[in-house]
């Protein structure tokens, strides 16, 4: 079971809410179903960097915006609130999330009408019980109700919601103590350890493929297992024998690591071991457990089936698709001692099965427990029972195409690479020089933007309508990072990485100005001629991350480029900086450097130029909140003495 980091840590505020989501919809369920098969034994994997925040939610200390405001009195939702509730709370299944619930689907169906209070209230409620665990929902009395909420029903939805959320930890704890499942683990925050290790081993996986400048921080990566393995212990009580390396990504590197750290197996694809081999690995080859030069055991999860869970069966009934499994199962054993490895998503497969598969899973635990010859083991018991077969050396790759192109090699991956080495120095050249807590909180940080997730967001592969939220919080993670090192953050991380397409509107100026900059809009003339930038309100609408930036009115008189920023609602002064960036040099204007009041006006001595090209970017405490243009620049022609409008 994983989740991407979604707390800011300089902020404390949760910026998307799906681990909370998850962990109401799927992580208790997943094992609890379990109780009434005591024959079947499994192994989960848990991710360290998840249970932290289940643990902080469970705790109800986490500030996630997104929850305060499905429990925010409907009476009370501003404009841009209702904006939100409408634009967030139906990012979910339909089939078997939304459509489930009639009167959720009917605001669906309605979503762009006029809607009244009930109507914003129904779905604060309904957008929150629809991933609710099944062991929840049935006997629900709000789910009963179905329509209708009151402000008791909200506070009611509240505190069910941090019941379920503190039971996830203690059922994997309980579980674990009794034998029934083993847990092992991920690198703490989920980073492709071979690529932390080197990034240029991408090559070794797809020769010629572009790459960005080297990253190679070994410690890093041990860090990230070691911080694991101690975790685990701490918060489960067991110390995980088995490591599941994020993405299944393994190189020789990262498992001499992950042996020196404590780890006794690990598991990957089998794409991976038939590279490995140097032919297809079919079920003779899957089907046994490998010893990696005599320091670890591996296995190597049969992908066909693996990918017939995680992507077919959620379209068969639920007794068709055990079936089909279980017959799948003993055909490809063919009465043979074999090792069967079903390895899989732990939450985002389910959200296609009806009921969140459980259905299913009961289905083909009844038969794993009633069908003779077949055991359902952990995967030390199976290691136990088992003869390995020596590998030399393990061929570098994940188990998706058996490389590393999901995240490295496009341009987008390749710059948050770049970005993130350029942080990464930083933190070596300036972290001896700052107090002990912001140097521990800056190394976390870096740590946390190693993490897969941001780079599967960034290239091709990957679609979300979450990708934007993706792309600012990786750049949150890094200016963080610069912000604790007691340095200025650098601006292009003021700018998206993704490649968007904008609905921005520019007009260029048409004339010279030369307004007075007091910040007031003391006369419709003094701008009259300037070109205006309308910012596109729809992009980067991570909550709370705009700065409330409607227009820029900028132009030029012979000496002077002239800016207007028109807020809505206005910042808070004393916290913004203003960067002007040419293709020469970067301006700060800094509080006290341009004029603020209703308005911020600002002036920029030009050169001897007689055109100029630039780009904005607004701070708030350090951090990049806006820039523009989304992409390319902005241009002005600078007046000579007879320019008319």
């Amino acid at each position: 079971m994983h989740q991407p980091f979604y707390k800011d840590l300089v902020r404390g505020e949760y910026k998307l809410p799906w681990t909370r989501l998850h962990g109401l919809k799927d992580y208790y369920g997943m094992v609890e179903v379990l109780r009434a098969f005591p024959k079947v034994r499994q192994t989960f994997n848990l991710v360290p960097s998840m249970l932290v925040q289940l643990d902080e939610y469970a705790r109800g200390e986490a500030d996630d915006p997104f929850l305060r405001l499905a429990v925010k009195p409907a009476e009370e939702l501003t404009e841009a609130e209702k904006q939100f509730l409408t634009r967030y709370f139906f990012q979910a299944n339909v089939d078997h999330l939304i459509n489930r619930y009639p009167r959720y689907a009917e605001l669906y169906n309605t979503r762009s009408r006029a809607w009244d209070t009930q109507d914003y209230r129904d779905l604060q409620v309904l957008s929150q019980l629809a991933w609710f665990d099944e062991f929840f929902i049935a006997g629900n009395a709000l789910a009963r109700k179905g329509r209708d909420f009151t402000p008791e029903d909200q506070a009611e939805m509240a505190r069910q919601q941090l019941d379920i959320l503190g039971r996830v930890i203690p059922v994997y704890r309980e579980f674990a103590a009794t034998g029934q499942i083993e847990i092992s683990t991920t690198p703490f925050y989920h980073p492709i350890l071979p690529l932390v290790c080197d990034s240029d081993i991408a090559a070794i996986s797809h020769p010629h493929v572009p790459l960005p400048a080297r990253f190679r921080y070994p410690e890093d990566a041990r860090e990230q297992l070691r911080r694991a393995r101690v975790y685990m212990e701490k918060t489960l009580g067991i110390a995980p024998r088995g490591l599941w390396p994020s993405e299944g990504s393994v190189s020789d590197e990262a498992l001499t690591l992950a042996a020196e750290c404590g780890f006794e197996w690990f598991a990957t694809d089998n794409g991976v071991l038939g590279r490995t081999l140097g032919r297809d690995a079919g079920v003779v080859e899957t089907y046994r457990p490998y010893e990696w030069r005599q320091s670890m055991k591996g296995i190597f999860r049969d992908h066909y089936l693996s990918d017939l869970v995680g992507f077919t069966y959620s379209k068969m009934g639920a007794e068709q698709a055990a079936d089909h499994l279980m017959a799948r199962i003993l055909e490809n054993a063919g009465g043979r001692d074999a090792l069967v490895p079903v390895i899989l998503d732990g939450e985002n497969a389910w959200e296609y099965f009806p009921e969140s598969g459980r259905e299913f899973l009961r289905q083909l635990y009844q038969r794993l427990s009633d069908t003779p010859g077949v055991r359902a083991v952990t995967v030390s018991e199976a290691l136990e029972r088992h003869t390995a077969t020596p590998l030399s050396g393990i061929f570098p790759g994940s188990w998706i195409s058996s490389n590393f192109d999901v995240w490295i090699g496009f341009d987008e991956d390749n710059l948050a690479w770049e970005y993130l080495r350029r942080a990464r120095e930083a933190y070596d050249k300036y972290s001896a020089k700052i107090d002990s807590e912001s140097r521990a909180m800056a190394y976390e940080e870096l740590l946390i933007a190693e993490g897969s997730d941001w780079c599967w967001w960034y290239g091709p592969h990957h679609d979300s309508a979450n990708r934007v939220e993706f792309d600012q919080l990786y750049r949150d993670h890094l200016s963080n990072v610069y912000r604790l090192l007691g340095q200025p953050a650098p601006v292009e991380l003021s700018r998206p990485i993704l490649k968007l397409t904008s609905a921005e509107h520019n007009v260029p100026p048409s004339g010279a100005i030369s307004p007075r900059l007091d910040g007031e809009v003391t006369s419709y003339f003094e701008w009259l001629g300037a070109g205006e930038y309308a910012v596109d309100q729809r992009q980067g609408a991570m909550h709370g991350r705009r700065s409330g930036l409607q227009m820029l009115r900028y132009g030029a008189s012979e000496s002077h480029l002239f800016l207007r920023f028109d807020f809505d609602p206005v910042p808070e002064w004393s916290t913004l900086e203003i960067r002007v960036k040419t293709a020469d040099d970067e301006i700060r204007l800094r509080p006290g450097a341009y004029a603020a009041a209703r308005v911020a006006e600002a002036a920029v001595p030009l050169g001897n130029d007689r055109s100029i090209q630039f780009q904005i970017s607004l701070w708030l405490d350090g951090i990049p909140v806006e820039s523009l243009p989304v992409d390319g620049w902005l241009r002005v022609e600078i007046p000579v003495a007879n320019w008319r409008v």
